[in-house]
């Protein structure tokens, strides 16, 4: 099915466009706000093909796609809700949606999550240009064509303030080009010429929080002046005052400010990995699938793009990575556990769900076993749980040892992010670092959820419930 077909397929089954109210994507699913949840039919939708899943939050329908899919879906399904949908009506659903569901908390991810995501294929492209060109320069192939992709893969970084920037003011309500402008001032090398608190300024001081700052004060000092500057001089005015205001607060304050937590970022992370690497590689496997459950994972972000703005890569997102692997040992061990039993529905359901999810889950889409398998059983999410800490206590042993594993990129995950793969001791020794932690996931998730899992009586329960 292409995707006009698929995004044809699931619009009535969310109760129609007259029942949607925004609509969005992020790496793998079409996250949809509907005025009256109820109306969807969530079995007709995991029905579709090329559905993945369906999650349900408390402020969106959430319906999985998978990477690249998801793109071209969302694009469909825009353009059938603007044609069949009046604008104000949907301005009006969405606005009442947002009322119910906004806590601080929540508000405060979903806005982060709209900052960084639409980044995120940007990040990737250039991620695997990178280690492309790293992997012909250490091998002293093609002397002619390296510093031509060393230029197309760093652009985007170089110039990542901007973009955060941008989209930070079209997030909070400001003018986009104004926030751009802005957090531009955070990557200029005239910055070297301004001295702050005693010290020169450096360019990219603060990187991407400095960025994220700067375009927050800039919408602040807009709205503040849109409401009080007479509107014969609003077009000349409001400009001017807030690039000026918000460029000097990001000179003399943000930049020196974001500069420094950047660095403790940094350094955290690299003391954290040097010093407690089994530990702590335990604790971020482990709780990574709650988080993604959750939605919190997204405040993970900014530190992610942090870590690679300021190293070339993010050590935490392999270790994270390993949740994904305990969540195929585990559903893998469930499909063993039932392979016997014919005479049950429930349990061949469970089979034929696994089986059309687990390769998504290789590649790092942990969604659709999520909450097609672990989840609903209960038991098996915790043992998942238990490889993925498993894994991390495995590459993060290793970071103890000065063997860091990082990823150019965030996004990818599972045998996706090898090509993204970084670290200090070579392609082949990190490759085989991140390997034997993804194989350390898998059999203790397994193993955990054979062992412990509970497997039919979890089947019969869900199915019965």
């Amino acid at each position: 099915m292409d995707s006009s077909s698929t995004a044809a397929a699931i619009l009535p089954l969310v109760g129609g466009p007259a029942n949607v109210t925004s609509v969005a994507h992020c790496m793998t699913r079409l996250r949809l706000g509907l005025a009256d949840p109820s109306r969807a039919d969530e079995e007709a939708l995991r029905a579709v093909p090329g559905v993945l899943g369906v999650v349900v939050a408390d402020d969106t329908y959430q319906v999985v796609l998978g990477p690249g899919v998801v793109t071209r879906v969302t694009a469909e399904f825009e353009r059938l809700t603007t044609v069949d949908e009046p604008a104000s009506r949907g301005a009006e659903l969405k606005a009442a949606q947002r009322r119910r569901n906004a806590t601080p908390l929540k508000s405060a991810l979903r806005r982060l999550a709209a900052v960084f995501v639409p980044l995120i294929p940007a990040l990737i492209g250039c991620g695997i240009l990178a280690g492309l060109g790293g992997l012909l320069l250490n091998a002293g192939w093609l002397p002619g064509l390296t510093p031509a992709l060393a230029a197309v893969a760093s652009a985007f970084m170089a110039l990542i303030a901007v973009f955060v920037g941008y989209n930070t003011a079209k997030e909070f309500g400001g003018t986009p080009i104004l926030g751009g402008a802005v957090a531009a001032i955070v990557v200029y090398p005239g910055v070297a010429k301004v001295t702050a608190f005693g010290v020169t300024l450096a360019p990219g001081q603060g990187g991407v929080l400095g960025a994220l700052a700067a375009a927050l004060l800039a919408t602040c000092v807009e709205r503040w002046c849109r409401g009080r500057v007479p509107e014969t001089l609003d077009v000349l005015l409001t400009p001017a005052l807030t690039v000026l205001v918000a460029g000097l607060g990001t000179l003399y304050g943000l930049m020196y400010a974001a500069g420094a937590v950047s660095s403790a970022i940094g350094t955290a992370a690299n003391w954290l990995l040097a010093t407690t690497g089994p530990v702590a590689g335990l604790v971020l496997g482990g709780l990574f699938l709650p988080l993604v459950m959750l939605g919190l994972h997204q405040a993970l972000i900014p530190i992610h793009t942090t870590l690679i703005e300021q190293q070339g890569h993010t050590a935490l997102l392999p270790i994270l990575a390993m949740a994904g692997a305990g969540q195929v040992g585990a559903a893998v061990a469930v499909y063993v556990r039932l392979r016997h039993d014919t005479s049950e529905h429930a349990y061949s359901s469970l089979r034929t769900t696994i089986r059309s999810a687990l390769p998504a889950g290789l590649l790092g889409v942990g969604e659709p076993l999520i909450y097609g398998v672990s989840l609903p059983l209960g038991r098996p999410f915790l043992t998942a749980c238990a490889g993925g800490a498993a894994g991390g206590a495995f590459v993060g042993f290793f970071a103890m040892l000065g063997d860091q594993v990082g990823a150019t990129a965030i996004g990818p995950s599972g045998w996706a992010l090898f090509p993204l793969l970084a670290g200090n001791r070579g392609l082949g020794a990190t490759a085989a670092i991140y390997a034997g932690g993804l194989l350390t996931g898998y059999a203790v998730g397994f193993a955990a959820t054979y062992a412990f899992g509970g497997v039919r009586a979890a089947a019969a329960a869900a199915h019965s419930s």
